[in-house]
């Protein structure tokens, strides 16, 4: 590909255990290497990050008595991201009578994720979402439950049975507050050491393995380095890089990117989930998107004018002129589609000319059908909350009006490439939750986001980093004083140095929302060759800019957001145009990967098995050149087959 330097490296195994991908995950944990208790104590492992992934993981390898050091760039673990998921987290306990079970399980995950995640992962996703609800219940999140005591469920997009358990539209919330108890029980036993205001700004590698991080104490300014036996990586996707995204506005790259930077390889960084119910952008200065629950398709419709160009008050439009759409084109899932499959149909009806609201960029999520069957009480049990936030956003009453949404950048299921045992390339170096790849592929189901990141944190790292550490007794962490230690400190002060004095006249955000322009163009819903070509064209140019012209108040050495943002933009400014190269090397439609150049008759994403049934695992060469990896992808006991959710 001309002006774009993409080569091609070996392939690579995710050293998935051989045999029957439903019990791999027994058999590995059977074959682990153990540490003793009396020797944990010897380990000191950093964890960085704190949502349900960082704090589940610092909190469990602390109880079994390991020395942790846990970092955060918040003022406590209770503001980690999590918090902000919604609408529930799935188990296969198969605990209603509708032929749910570990097998359906599976095969909703893989096919949602358009069979271009692994196989094995996912069988272990779903044997241990059962012991994620029994252990959240059993640390206090008070999930829903039926009249009688049980925990009760509901659907999800993807799926046709009732799995998902909740705590109303609060169930990242619930699930945070519960983590970050268990964290600081550990706290208070003295197992583990919590760093806030943190934030980790490289990796220390030493004669090829994961060894330290480097961080910048948000408050002071300081920068310093901690050094381990492992490092663990919980720090959450990078769907920010757009802009205006359902993400807070701290969440960032940075962590994940300067491991990438360190040669740890970066999977599949094309894959982007679009949110189909996030809030439309009403405003050029609105600074992000405001996500609505996934649950609300449970009870809420869908639909567009048929006559484009409809200016009538949604309540106007009478039922004959109404389209509902995702009921039309897919009966047997109707407004419970997949999120890809979603956002590209509410995508297809505004670009038609049939979009609502002021800026006719959105769709109707309409429960006046509910409003009539269960009555404004039972509504307001399922999604007060949810309502409430609604209201607060809009001034609008979705009791009395139609709720407007459209697709929103959300959820990354690209991330650091890792093996079965969900370690890096770089040994030592380990990744749990959205700042991972593996069980998504190219579409995640709702409510699987908080059930990964649980799956990671209490029951796949606290097996697998013990395994890398037995065979380290004995040795002790890296002395602080050493090469690569002081080299890589370095290297960080001179690199925020060099933001602090290009002396140019415009802000990081400036040049952040420019970039996410580029990419909602460029890389959004659907994609084609031309539009990511200009794309990174324009992500070069911008980044040539943001060096010659950025603009940075105050002083590195003491609280300083904008410096903060500058380091997090300029890593998007790299993310950026690896996510386009990726997108434009893969040359077919898979999930939330749609190339406008390979799709079937009706539309819908066409994929190439014979050609690109693996996972692309990218390293950054030297000269912005951008090497790929491949590790191929078998699938043995749900058969690759076309998505169909009609």
């Amino acid at each position: 590909m001309e002006n774009i330097n993409i080569s091609y490296g070996e392939n690579i195994s995710g050293n998935i255990p051989d045999g029957d991908p439903a019990t791999a995950w027994e058999r590995r944990r059977n074959h682990y290497k153990l540490v003793s208790p009396l020797n944990r104590r010897k380990f000191k492992i950093i964890v960085v990050g704190t949502g349900l992934a960082g704090a589940g993981c610092a909190a469990a390898l602390g109880e079994l008595g390991y020395n942790v050091s846990s970092y955060t760039f918040h003022d406590s673990s209770r503001r980690a991201h999590s918090v902000a998921a919604q609408g529930g987290i799935n188990s296969a306990r198969a605990r209603k009578v509708d032929n749910d079970s570990m097998y359906r399980f599976v095969k909703d995950t893989v096919k949602g994720g358009d069979f271009r995640g692994r196989e094995a992962d996912a069988f272990r996703l779903a044997e241990e979402s059962v012991r994620v609800i029994d252990h959240m219940n059993g640390i206090g999140a008070p999930f829903a439950r039926e009249y009688g005591g049980e925990l009760t469920t509901r659907s999800f997009g993807g799926v046709q049975v009732s799995r998902t358990y909740y705590t109303r539209g609060q169930t990242g919330q619930q699930l945070q507050v519960s983590a970050h108890r268990a964290l600081q029980r550990q706290v208070s036993a003295g197992t583990v050491s919590l760093h806030t205001h943190e934030e980790m700004l490289d990796l220390i590698v030493k004669d090829g393995r994961a060894v330290g991080i480097v961080t910048r104490n948000l408050r002071t300014g300081e920068i310093s380095a901690e050094t381990a036996h492992a490092v663990v990586l919980a720090t959450g996707g990078y769907g920010n890089v757009f802009h205006k995204s359902t993400l807070a506005k701290n969440s960032n790259c940075t962590a994940a990117w300067r491991a990438h930077r360190r040669g740890a390889y970066f999977a599949s960084p094309a894959y982007i989930q679009f949110h189909p119910t996030a809030l439309p952008i009403s405003s050029q200065f609105q600074s992000k998107t405001t996500l609505m629950s996934e649950s609300l398709r449970n009870d809420g419709r869908i639909w567009v004018p048929l006559k484009a160009g409809d200016d009538r008050a949604a309540n106007d439009i009478p039922e004959e002129e109404r389209d509902y759409y995702l009921e039309r084109k897919y009966p047997a899932f109707a407004n419970l589609t997949p999120r890809d499959i979603a956002s590209r149909a509410a995508r297809e009806q505004i670009e038609a000319g049939r979009g609502v609201g002021p800026l006719k960029n959105s769709v109707y999520l309409d429960f006046r059908d509910a409003k009539d069957r269960l009555g404004i009480k039972v509504l307001d049990e399922r999604y007060g909350n949810l309502f409430e936030m609604y209201r607060d956003a809009t001034g609008e009453d979705p009791h009395e009006v139609p709720m407007r949404i459209a697709p929103g950048a959300h959820f990354a299921m690209g991330g650091l490439w890792t093996d079965y045992d969900q370690m890096s390339n770089i040994p030592g170096l380990f990744v749990g939750g959205e700042a991972g790849w593996a069980y998504h592929g190219a579409n995640r189901l709702g409510a699987n986001s908080l059930l990964s990141a649980c799956v990671d944190g209490w029951f796949t790292l606290p097996y697998s980093v013990p395994n890398y550490l037995a065979d380290q007794l004995g040795q002790a962490p890296l002395s602080l004083e050493d090469d690569a230690v002081t080299a890589t400190v370095t290297q960080v002060r001179e690199r925020v140095s060099r933001l602090m004095n290009i002396g140019g006249k415009t802000p990081t955000d400036h040049f952040h929302a420019r970039l996410g322009e580029i990419l909602y163009e460029g890389c959004g819903v659907s994609r084609n060759e031309s539009k990511l070509r200009l794309a990174i064209e324009q992500i070069r140019q911008l980044r040539d800019e943001f060096y010659r012209d950025l603009f940075i108040p105050g002083t590195q050495g003491q609280f300083n957001q904008e410096l903060e943002r500058a380091g997090r933009v300029e890593d998007y400014l790299e993310l950026a145009e690896l996510m386009c190269v990726d997108a434009l090397d893969r040359r077919e439609s898979a999930g939330a990967h749609f190339r406008e150049e390979f799709q079937t008759a009706d539309g819908e994403a066409q994929r190439n098995d014979a050609d690109w049934c693996f996972v692309s695992a990218w390293e950054s060469g030297p000269e912005q050149t951008h090497i790929r990896h491949v590790e191929p992808l078998t699938f043995e006991t749900i058969q690759l087959q076309t998505r169909n959710y009609a």
